[in-house]
């Protein structure tokens, strides 16, 4: 097993020094598959050599505000964000994270940037981040919230992981949410594990902004 990997990253390792092998990735791949590796160690093989490619998510602002700046719950949002930057010297800030293999990003871009415009100052995870990533991303921007974007039914296990990792760091503070692609079922075990909102389909932006400014003045 470990040979058939170890050929894999020597053929790669080669055509990035300029050198064209001898060898055919594909054929390589299947051959490693043929004793038992998995398709994430033949991924970490080929990653020793060009490293993990992480996709940008551009989040572009006031998109949201120009459809929906006269709603009565968005204007409350906005006014509770300001209460929050009297209070703390600063405005509230949320990290959106994608973990796992979900590599669906279209409804991140689109509450973050709804939460920018609510006056949310929001950073925005790479896709494919492990619960440990994501965690530590939060505590180096000293997020207040993180929110966990679901649409793979990775949910029920990537949720409390990252709520364990977060408390390793000493960061247990940091409020963790989730949302997307969320079964009705499955909301009392992400709450029993730590979640303080679900946010399933169909639930407004402002709605969900409304809930974390609530928990976040009441600190």
């Amino acid at each position: 097993m470990d040979s058939a990997l170890t050929a894999i990253t020597n053929c790669f390792s080669e055509w990035k020094d300029g050198k064209r092998s001898n060898e055919n990735l594909l054929d390589l791949a299947v051959k490693a598959a043929r004793v038992r590796t998995t398709l994430g160690e033949i991924s970490d093989a080929v990653e020793k050599v060009v490293g993990r490619y992480n996709a940008v998510i551009h989040r572009i602002s006031g998109v949201y505000s120009s459809e929906i700046g006269n709603n009565a719950e968005f204007k409350e949002v906005q006014a509770m964000t300001d209460a929050f930057e009297k209070k703390n010297g600063r405005r509230p800030r949320i990290m959106v994270a994608k973990m796992g293999q979900d590599g669906h990003d279209r409804g991140a871009k689109v509450v973050s940037t709804g939460y920018a415009d609510m006056g949310f100052t929001v950073d925005i995870g790479p896709l494919f981040q492990t619960p440990e990533e994501a965690a530590r991303m939060a505590v180096e921007n000293d997020d207040d919230v993180l929110g966990v974007s679901s649409l793979a039914a990775g949910h029920k296990t990537l949720v409390p992981q990252v709520i364990e990792e977060l408390k390793k760091l000493g960061r247990e503070d940091i409020m963790v949410v989730a949302g997307g692609v969320i079964p009705a079922q499955d909301y009392d075990y992400l709450y029993k594990a730590g979640v303080f909102g679900v946010f399933g389909p169909g639930t407004p932006i402002s709605t969900a902004g409304k809930k974390m400014m609530e928990l976040l003045l009441a600190e």
